[in-house]
């Protein structure tokens, strides 16, 4: 097997690992990654060979663009007390903890070295995080710390690692000049960040079809990513600051095809993209293999020394740290966006997967100082973060769902209901605002007035069957009853249409292209 046909591999892996993970009732980027592990022992699978510093470039922008998709600049804000506990202060704290340790209990370890390992495994992965939260059922509200802290821990750790690097690679350290670097990093990729949103934005407007403009949102988080990084500037928060832009200015409502077209061409490149990420992540045991050999014994007890301070600093910090900030909620009269016991605490300390992002920074450590002399303990390094993201993904993704089940931490899904039949009435007090406002330009007939309102009621009642009373329920079921019906017929006279018009195609002189566009038209009348 060839390095291109471990690829198409892992890509299928990608495509089964979701319904599989669903039946198992597992995530499916942990089953990708004990997936990656059987890759990596069997004698026919060759080692990876992917250039370190293409890991994060090729995997990460589309990673996180999919996943600021799901959420809003509204959510961040509402939790940017708790986020900014875990993104950026745990970081530095883990990275602090880690790195003392490692220096103590690893022989000759600079502690500019240690402080390189203690950031690349401080950040909990975003993907793994959100894809394994995502399928529990947990509150909304902690889904949304758990995306906010793994989206943004990334660009605190990168700079803290590059940091690190340099200065074991040079030999010299300026707090000063990395406090410098940090706010400069930042600054360059939110300007970045804006300016590419908003030439999308714009360029979006131009472009109009529905193809070119999701074309154009592929091409996009590279783009913000590679430019903020030659202007030294981190090209993760460039990305979340591009994708948060589009996300609340580039939304047309009546752009109906573009917004269901994205919205499944994003979803296919997200399982495909975090299949192959979380399966590299699994093939990666090739290397930690041999850079063991011989010293199974003294690697493991280094590796569960840090895995043990990367767990326990997490909950030490997790439980201080809720307290604080349910305090500073509690002071401004809302605390909805918070943990709100100690069972939601727990889960927010187990979901503290390692991933993409570490396995990326540790392979990308430099062979070779300045000077010529190879990195200080790089194997070691390498197989330390290999050890602590194996430990944290497999452990506590397949222990995860237990432990929600166990802890009983699920959503309010009568809060849930009820913000839902809320936006039903919202959208049915619409429609007929709107139809009054037709209705003093235009002379409707009665009839045709009647008949709008049922249908402004329907609006409603589709999205919320709850709007309507006993009696306009049962009414309405009647009806609904026979327009289903109704539709089951013109779906079967849509489907023989269908059938025809591709029958079409295998016919002497027909041509392909108009029998397609006939076809897309009655599959688009379909979705009505």
């Amino acid at each position: 097997m060839d390095q291109l046909a471990l690829l198409f591999v892992l890509l299928l892996g990608a495509l089964v690992s979701v319904p599989v993970g669903d039946r198992l009732g597992l995530p499916a980027p942990v089953l990708m990654t004990l997936f990656g592990i059987v890759l990596a022992v069997a004698d026919f699978v060759p080692n990876v060979n992917i250039p370190p510093e293409l890991i994060l470039p090729g995997l990460l922008p589309p990673l996180l663009y999919a996943a600021v998709r799901r959420t809003s600049w509204r959510q961040f804000t509402a939790n940017k007390r708790p986020i900014f506990l875990l993104a950026v202060a745990l970081v530095f704290v883990t990275t602090v903890c880690v790195a003392v340790v490692a220096s103590a209990i690893v022989p000759g370890l600079p502690i500019a070295a240690a402080v390189a390992l203690g950031a690349l495994v401080a950040p909990p992965d975003p993907v793994a995080a959100t894809a394994v939260a995502g399928q529990l059922g947990l509150p909304r509200r902690l889904v949304s710390i758990l995306e906010g802290e793994g989206l943004f821990n990334d660009v605190t750790a990168i700079v803290l690692y590059h940091v690190a690097i340099a200065a074991v690679i040079s030999g010299t350290f300026s707090p000063w000049r990395a406090g410098l670097d940090f706010l400069l990093s930042a600054v360059v990729a939110v300007a970045v960040g804006l300016v590419l949103g908003w030439g999308a934005n714009k360029l979006m407007d131009v472009l109009g079809d529905a193809t070119l403009q999701i074309g154009l949102t592929l091409l996009v988080p590279y783009v913000s990513y590679v430019l903020a990084e030659e202007l030294h500037g981190s090209g993760v928060l460039a990305v979340l600051t591009t994708a948060l832009f589009i996300a609340e200015y580039a939304t047309d409502a009546d752009d109906v095809m573009t917004r269901l077209a994205g919205y499944t061409f994003w979803d296919i490149v997200d399982t495909l993209v975090t299949g192959v990420a979380f399966g590299l992540i699994g093939l990666e045991l090739h290397n930690a293999i041999r850079t063991a050999s011989g010293r199974w014994g003294e690697l493991l007890g280094w590796a569960a020394a840090i895995v043990g301070v990367v767990v326990v600093v997490r909950l030490v910090w997790l439980l201080p740290a809720t307290w604080l900030t349910k305090r500073l909620h509690a002071r401004r009269d809302y605390d909805e966006e918070i943990p709100t016991s100690w069972r939601e605490t727990v889960v927010m300390w187990w979901s503290g997967m390692r991933g993409v992002a570490s396995v990326a920074l540790a392979l990308a450590i430099p062979l070779k100082t300045d000077d010529g002399s190879a990195f200080p303990d790089r194997d070691e390094i390498v197989f330390i973060a290999f050890g602590v993201i194996m430990a944290t993904l497999v452990l506590q993704g397949l222990t995860l769902p237990w432990l929600v089940k166990r802890l009983g931490v699920r959503a309010d899904t009568e809060q849930e209901k009820e913000f839902e039949k809320e936006l039903a009435v919202r959208a049915a007090k619409a429609a007929r605002r709107r139809l009054k406002e037709i209705e003093q330009v235009e002379d409707l007939p009665e009839d045709v007035t009647e008949q709008m309102l049922r249908r402004a009621f329907e609006i409603g009642f589709r999205i919320s069957p709850e709007v309507a009373e006993d009696e306009r329920r049962e009414g309405h079921d009647k009806r609904a009853r026979r327009l289903k019906r109704l539709r089951r017929i013109q779906q079967e006279m849509l489907s023989a249409a269908r059938h025809e018009v591709l029958a079409a195609r295998s016919e002497p002189g027909a041509d392909p292209e108009i029998v397609d566009r006939v076809l897309r038209h009655l599959d688009v009348r379909s979705l009505r």
